[in-house]
């Protein structure tokens, strides 16, 4: 699988943004996916995963403002997340099944 994160960019403090993950090769996926986020000079952080049931966990900071969903018949996970913080600043990673994409750079300005 290779999966393909779109969507990030510069946004202010308090404003959206959808990131998408679309996979292409052999798409079929029957454990969780996941996004994830690292900023500089930290570690990779848990964001969210969407569990082969349906059910979603999110990281501590972005309960209430993150959500994850997916699209099946177009490939693709989502993560919207609103009400963004300066502290949300970080390459946000998309993790289909065992395959990580290249990621996207979310900057959120204060």
């Amino acid at each position: 699988v290779q999966p393909a994160e779109s969507g990030g960019g510069l946004v202010q403090a308090g404003g959206s943004l959808r990131l998408s993950c679309t996979a292409s090769g052999d798409t079929v996926c029957t454990t969780a996916m996941g996004w994830y986020r690292q900023a500089p000079g930290k570690e990779r952080e848990f964001v969210a995963v969407l569990s082969n049931t349906g059910n979603t966990y999110y990281g501590d900071s972005m309960k209430g403002r993150f959500t994850i969903s997916r699209d099946n018949a177009k490939n693709t996970l989502y993560l919207q997340m609103n009400s963004l913080k300066s502290e949300d600043t970080a390459v946000y990673y998309c993790k289909w099944c065992d395959d990580w994409g290249q990621g996207t750079q979310v900057t959120v300005s204060s």
